[in-house]
């Protein structure tokens, strides 16, 4: 999947998790960051491709993109599995722990989560591809829904364009317009409290 297809699909992963598990209250700044883990999280299994959002802001990006690739097999391997899901999880909670401090106010177990729901949403998201994903790792089959290939998406192509992408936008409008008085109490007591 394009990364364009990744955010949305963590936006709406965290939205369904939010329905299904809805939070008493949050402070603005929680909210603010668990967004940004999110959308980090929905984009960071692809830091091992060169070409990945991830490396394209940084000034040496694409050179530290392409030793990174190396040193972890190349793309779709490691950062596409239950060890690599694990390896981010634990990195994620240290710099988190490490950054408490500095975050204040800040709830690290929310923001930690949404990191996370944004990871395992980029992993799904790939295992409806015609590449699929090697969930399983070290085994090196690459698993995908439809187990037949040829039924499966093409990154970058129509069928991403015109019916995943478009289905992800439908699902977020129906869950902030069904859910929208929740939604609404919820901002507000997060805002008053």
């Amino acid at each position: 999947m394009t990364a364009r297809t990744h955010d949305v699909a963590a936006i709406t992963a965290l939205a369904l998790v939010a329905v299904i598990q809805p939070t008493q209250t949050l402070a603005l700044s929680t909210i603010v960051a668990a967004l940004l883990a999110n959308q980090i999280g929905g984009i960071v299994p692809d830091i091992d491709q060169p070409t990945a959002p991830f490396w394209r802001n940084l000034p040496v990006g694409k050179l530290f993109g392409k030793v990174f690739d190396t040193l972890i097999g190349g793309h779709r391997f490691i950062s596409h599995s239950i060890v690599g899901l694990i390896l981010f999880g634990l990195i994620a909670h240290v710099l988190l722990q490490f950054l408490h401090p500095i975050l204040g106010h800040i709830d690290i177990q929310i923001v930690w989560w949404a990191f996370m729901i944004g990871v395992v949403s980029h992993l799904v998201m790939d295992t409806l591809t015609k590449e699929g994903v090697p969930w399983l790792l070290p085994l090196p089959i690459k698993f995908g829904i439809p187990p037949i290939k040829r039924l499966r998406v093409t990154t970058g192509k129509w069928e991403e364009t015109f019916v995943v992408l478009p289905l992800l936008i439908a699902i977020d409008v129906w869950l902030f317009t069904h859910y929208y008085s929740q939604l609404a109490a919820f901002i507000h007591a997060s805002l008053h409290s």
